[in-house]
């Protein structure tokens, strides 16, 4: 029984992980259409703005303070990956709009750029972040079976992040103008919306995102120039699994794969697993192409 709770609350935490990497995606590729291969090293980016923060209160403040570094790294995270976002929007990406194939090349040689400039300047090797001394342990249940609370911190995080975007697109004025946007453009402009604002401020809130899950991601293990490689298949999968553009499906979409991962590599091994649940995703957009939810429109943009 112990083994089975464990699965299911690991199942539980990679679904909140995969929720918080995919949140940001999901808001971009609804809005603009745009097929960011870049957002892992943008999750990466987060990571290592995390590794930062830490040397920094390490360096130059009283360790009796240390242990709120990961408070302050959050918020850097965020702030930082947003404005890499922006910059990466108005310079590239506002030029690539309506050519997916494009926007995939560039972005993954974006991609490419930016986990060489981490190689510069922090070396190949994985780094290592402390956590904070009030996330070590867990909180045991029963036997043996203890729930470490760096996950259950994962999850709290994603919870406050999903209701803020939430509350964001759907109780004010930005918000409803990106939404707008998303169901019909054209519309949207006719309105007087400026969706080249509305644009360039959701990549730079979904980039934003992007770096608190790579924040977040430092609480499991190490970080290095590839971390974000690791998760932006499975991100993009979440995303088109869910139906693009939607809450509500980033959380269906992440809770599935999450659980299903963990279920099948523990009934199977990591490799069949990930077969396993490719296949059934596969399976699923051949009987339902547009994913668990989607945005509804009265027309589609020309």
């Amino acid at each position: 029984m112990e083994t089975y709770v464990l699965q299911i609350f690991n199942g539980i935490s990679v679904s909140s992980i995969l929720m918080l990497a995919a949140l940001g995606l999901a808001i971009i590729f609804g809005l603009m259409k745009i097929i960011n291969m870049a957002h892992g090293e943008l999750i990466m980016i987060g990571a290592y703005v995390t590794f930062v923060t830490q040397n920094i209160f390490m360096s130059y403040v009283d360790k009796d303070y240390f242990d709120i570094y990961f408070i302050f790294a959050l918020l850097a995270a965020f702030v930082i990956t947003a404005f890499v976002g922006y910059l990466l929007e108005i310079t590239i990406i506002r030029h690539l709009y309506g050519r997916p194939l494009d926007s995939l090349l560039a972005t993954w040689g974006v991609s490419l750029v930016l986990q060489q400039l981490a190689r510069s300047i922090f070396g190949a090797p994985n780094v290592d972040v402390k956590s904070p001394t009030w996330l070590d342990g867990g909180i045991l249940i029963w036997g043996d079976l203890q729930l470490p609370y760096k996950r259950l911190f994962i999850m709290l995080l994603v919870a406050l992040c999903i209701c803020g975007v939430y509350y964001f697109l759907y109780k004010t004025t930005t918000g409803r103008r990106i939404r707008a946007v998303m169901q019909n453009r054209t519309m949207a402009k006719s309105l007087g919306i400026n969706t080249r604002k509305v644009d360039a401020m959701t990549f730079a809130i979904g980039s934003g995102l992007a770096g608190i899950a790579g924040c977040a991601l430092t609480l499991l293990g190490s970080i290095g120039p590839t971390l974000g490689t690791n998760y932006i298949i499975d991100t993009f999968m979440v995303v088109v699994l869910g139906g693009v553009g939607t809450i509500i499906g980033t959380v269906a979409g992440a809770g599935i794969i999450g659980l299903g991962n963990t279920t099948f590599e523990f009934l199977t091994d990591a490799s069949l697993g990930k077969v396993l649940v490719f296949s059934v995703v596969i399976l699923f957009l051949q009987w339902k192409p547009q994913g668990f939810f989607t945005i509804k429109s009265r027309a589609l943009d020309e």
